[in-house]
């Protein structure tokens, strides 16, 4: 295992890959993307255990996207159970990826608690207030502190999972390991993941932007909102798709059978 620095320009090369690879097959690929997302929200939805289960099983699904990447940017179309491959790479590889699925779930769950130590909670009672004179209420007690916080450690959060997943499982690296070989990896490829993030950033501002415009002149305002929505997920399970190239040109890929 080696690892690539790559110059800054190649991250808005991985997003191209990714619409590429994407529309390739467009069909397994969507349909794998809403499957997963589907996948996690039933999960998600269980009493008590939903949420940290969901975040739990979350590094194994990207697995499997990034091995539906891989064959769709092969020529072949990935079938749904490609979903799975994390889990049948053996014994040993199933209970890694439980492992570090385990920290990712944790890690979430530090990160709410941290955020939560800082405002009181208000962060969290933001999401669900419905009464303007209770946002305000809100924003005047702490929360831009709190939002900081939670933007920082949820980017050391990402970028400790961000290679972590498919390092455990094409190159059999121990979980806590694959942690820190992926915060090495994304500190000394900053610059490429930076404008890869911005890319899409840009990409999906611009694209919700131009869809309410046209929507609101076709059909009024009223319903516009509610054509944003698919282009929106289209244009995630674009960028989903990218993220194998991110590991591709970073770690490199051994040759392996059906992943």
């Amino acid at each position: 295992m080696k690892l690539n620095i790559v110059p800054a320009r190649t991250g808005m090369v991985w997003a191209k890959l990714g619409i590429k690879t994407f529309f390739r097959q467009p069909l397994a690929m969507a349909g794998l993307f809403f499957m997963f997302m589907a996948v996690l929200a039933v999960i998600g939805s269980i009493p008590v255990v939903g949420g940290a289960l969901s975040m739990a099983l979350l590094p194994a699904a990207l697995v499997g996207l990034m091995a539906a990447t891989r064959q769709a940017d092969g020529g072949k179309f990935p079938m749904p159970t490609i979903l799975l491959v994390a889990f049948r790479s053996g014994r040993q590889q199933t209970r890694a990826m439980l492992l570090l699925g385990v920290l990712y779930a944790i890690g979430g769950l530090m990160v709410s608690g941290i955020t939560s130590l800082v405002d009181d909670g208000t962060l969290a009672k933001l999401s669900t207030a419905v009464d303007q004179k209770n946002i305000e209420q809100m924003l005047s007690a702490g929360v831009p502190t709190a939002l900081w916080v939670f933007f920082g450690l949820s980017m050391l959060l990402s970028m400790a999972f961000w290679y972590a997943p498919a390092l455990v499982h094409w190159h059999g690296v121990p979980p806590v390991k694959s942690l820190f070989f992926s915060l090495v990896a994304c500190w000394k490829n900053l610059a490429a993941l930076a404008i890869y993030n911005l890319v899409w950033a840009s990409i999906l501002l611009t694209a919700m932007a131009v869809t309410l415009v046209i929507a609101t002149l076709v059909t009024g305002p009223a319903t516009a909102g509610s054509a944003v929505f698919p282009v929106t997920m289209l244009l995630i399970a674009m960028s989903m798709t990218s993220i194998y190239f991110t590991f591709r040109d970073t770690f490199d890929v051994p040759p392996e059978g059906e992943s």
